[in-house]
């Protein structure tokens, strides 16, 4: 008699049975990422990401999210967010980065990581929790809403901290684009310098292009590579975080038993999709790829973006987020001024 041959892997039945349950919510996050790309194309100035956050706050707030949709909620606020962070990189120009001189990289680089440390060690004297203060940090320093949901995986904070952190950049993002160029003007900057300091010191790359695109074309092209140098120091960042976290786990901080044995897993030191993130880069670098495949990975980057943070505005409790009170509020003002004068003195000297 013969015997049947184990399966190779889950049968489609099974893949049924185990998606079932994230439907709902899957197509709750879909009806949100639509909805957010078309508020977008009404009013061009409202970013996708942070429409679909609000998007989800509001649904969840207004009682609308059914209790079935949570598993497909939860889901979604992972990998589609992890996806769209990979393909962020290919986005990039590591030659147009490198272009730039070491000069400019070291106050670049070096505005990221003294406003990422002021930034923490002012949320600390605020009295903000560590996960808040690093996320409204990663927002500040590195590139708004994206750096936040990267550094999210990271740092652990809950959906109020993404929540708030978003706010703050979108807030301080948005005073930036008037207020930057006619500093700029009353400084007497010329269009290089404009564009430098602006792709230094704005929070998100569409607030950054809105800002030195009133200025011109070549503070346009000096500010997009400058912006996106930044957001190649997010790989960086992300392993600077994942120590962090690690070293909490170890002393307890995480959860331990009562012998302070530790009963958490550690988070990796260096998560999967930074390495893809940094892969996806090394190849948008190269050239090789056609504008058109670029074109629709920056459209698929901007719906699984979307849809995390969409995922993740459904687990906002406004009401937790009101009791923030103004401290939040202090610091993202404060960080924002403080990236603004180190970028803007850095850039002076070696200009």
């Amino acid at each position: 008699m013969l015997k049947k041959s184990p399966s190779s892997g889950p049968s489609p039945s099974r893949i049924r049975v185990r998606l079932a349950p994230l439907m709902p919510g899957a197509l709750l996050v879909a009806a949100g990422v639509a909805g957010a790309m078309g508020v977008h194309a009404v009013v061009p100035g409202a970013g996708t990401l942070v429409v679909a956050l609000v998007l989800g706050a509001v649904l969840a707030n207004a009682g609308l999210v059914p209790g079935r949709a949570r598993p497909g909620l939860k889901a979604a606020a992972k990998t589609p967010m992890r996806a769209g962070i990979v393909l962020l990189g290919l986005g990039l120009s590591l030659p147009d980065v490198l272009a730039l001189g070491g000069p400019v990289l070291l106050v670049v680089a070096g505005g990221l990581v003294a406003t990422f440390g002021a930034t923490v060690a002012m949320g600390r004297v605020l009295g903000i929790g560590p996960e808040r203060r690093m996320l409204i940090a990663a927002g500040v320093s590195v590139c708004g809403a994206s750096a936040v949901a990267a550094a999210n995986d990271a740092v652990g904070g809950d959906d109020d901290d993404v929540a708030a952190a978003v706010a703050l950049v979108t807030v301080f993002g948005t005073i930036a684009i008037p207020v930057l160029p006619a500093l700029a003007a009353g400084f007497g900057l010329g269009p290089d310098l404009t564009g430098m300091w602006v792709g230094a010191s704005v929070h998100e790359v569409g607030q950054v292009a809105a800002a030195a695109g009133a200025v011109g074309g070549t503070a346009l092209a000096a500010a997009v590579v400058v912006k996106l140098t930044r957001v190649v120091l997010l790989a960086p960042l992300m392993v600077v975080l994942g120590v962090w976290r690690r070293r909490r786990a170890d002393v307890g901080a995480d959860g331990g038993d009562e012998k302070g044995r530790q009963t958490v897993r550690r988070p990796p030191l260096v998560p999967l999709f930074v390495v893809g993130f940094l892969a996806a880069a090394a190849l948008g670098g190269t050239g090789w790829l056609p504008e058109g495949v670029l074109v629709v990975g920056g459209v698929l980057q901007t719906v699984l973006l979307s849809a995390g943070l969409f995922a993740m505005g459904t687990g906002v409790h406004l009401p937790t987020l009101a009791k923030s009170g103004a401290r939040p509020l202090a610091l993202g003002a404060a960080a924002s001024a403080f990236i603004a004068a180190v970028t803007l003195g850095g850039l002076t000297a070696v200009a």
